[in-house]
C-alpha cells in the first residue's frame, strides 16, 4: 500500500511549489505518485459552497465555524474512495492540505488550542465517522505570517481568479492558524510530522524530497531548518 503524505501550511506558504517539486523528485526516483489538493473547489459541491461562503454568499454560513468545517470535511469524505484506491495502486499519494487544515483554521477561529474540543470533534467526524484515510506523514511549511501574506498578495495580483478570501485576508486568523499548525506538528497529530522552514525561496535537494516518500516512524515533529537554505543571493 502506498504512503499518504500531506503538505500543510498557511495560505502563501509555498505548498503548491513544494508539492510539485516533491512529485517531480519522486517520479524521477521511479515512484508512482498520485496528487490531490483540498479543498476541491471545482470538483465537489461542498467545497464549492464553502468557497462561495468565503466570498460573502449564502447569508451567515461563513460565520458558522462548525458549518464551514463540515463542508470541508464532506469534501474529503467524497474523495475518500478515490484516495483509498490511489493508495492501493500508487507508491505515494501526495495531498496539498488535508484534515489538519480543518483543525488549524477553525480552532484558530474559535481561539482554541490545537488539542482542544474542536480538534477532537474534527477527528471523530472525519476519521472515525467518515472514514477519511489517515496520513502516514505530514509536512508543515512553517513561514512567518508576513511572508505568507506577501506571497498571497502577489498571487492575487498576478493570477486571474485568485483573489484572497475571508480567511486569507484576516491577518489575525493567519497568525493564530500558524500557531495551531505548530501545536499539531509538535503533538504528531494523526501521524508523524516534519517541520520545514518555508521562508526561503530555494527548494530542498531532490534526495531529501524523495526521502519524504519513505518517512521513518518517529515520535514528535522533526524540524529541518537547513533544507530551505538559499545557496545564493539570487532569487527565483
Amino acid at each position: 500500500m502506498g504512503r499518504l503524505i500531506v503538505v500543510e501550511g498557511l495560505d502563501g506558504a509555498g505548498k503548491r511549489t513544494l508539492s510539485h517539486a516533491l512529485c517531480t523528485a519522486l517520479a524521477a526516483s521511479g515512484a508512482r505518485v498520485a496528487r490531490f489538493a483540498f479543498p476541491r473547489y471545482d470538483a465537489d459541491v461542498h467545497a464549492e459552497l464553502a468557497r462561495e461562503a468565503l466570498y460573502g454568499r449564502h447569508g451567515d454560513l461563513a460565520a458558522s465555524v462548525h458549518g464551514m468545517a463540515l463542508l470541508f470535511a464532506l469534501d474529503r469524505r467524497s474523495a475518500a474512495p478515490e484516495l483509498r484506491a490511489a493508495r492501493e495502486s500508487q507508491d505515494v499519494v501526495l495531498v496539498d492540505r488535508y484534515i489538519a487544515s480543518n483543525v488549524a483554521y477553525n480552532a484558530a477561529r474559535l481561539h482554541q488550542p490545537a488539542d482542544g474540543e474542536f480538534a477532537a470533534w474534527v477527528r471523530e467526524l472525519e476519521v472515525e465517522r467518515f472514514g477519511v484515510p489517515v496520513p502516514d506523514h505530514q509536512l508543515y511549511l512553517a513561514v512567518p505570517r508576513a511572508v505568507a501574506a506577501e506571497r498571497a498578495a502577489h498571487r492575487e495580483r498576478t493570477e486571474a481568479g485568485r483573489e484572497r478570501d475571508a480567511y486569507e485576508s484576516d491577518a489575525g486568523l493567519q497568525e493564530r492558524t500558524g500557531e495551531a499548525y505548530a501545536q499539531l506538528a509538535a503533538a504528531s497529530w494523526l501521524s508523524p510530522w516534519t517541520v520545514l522552514d518555508g521562508s526561503a525561496r530555494s527548494m530542498p535537494k531532490r534526495s531529501r524530497l524523495s526521502s519524504w516518500g519513505r518517512p521513518r516512524s518517529r515520535r514528535g515533529a522533526r524540524s529541518i531548518r537547513p533544507v530551505w537554505h538559499r545557496r545564493s543571493a539570487a532569487g527565483r
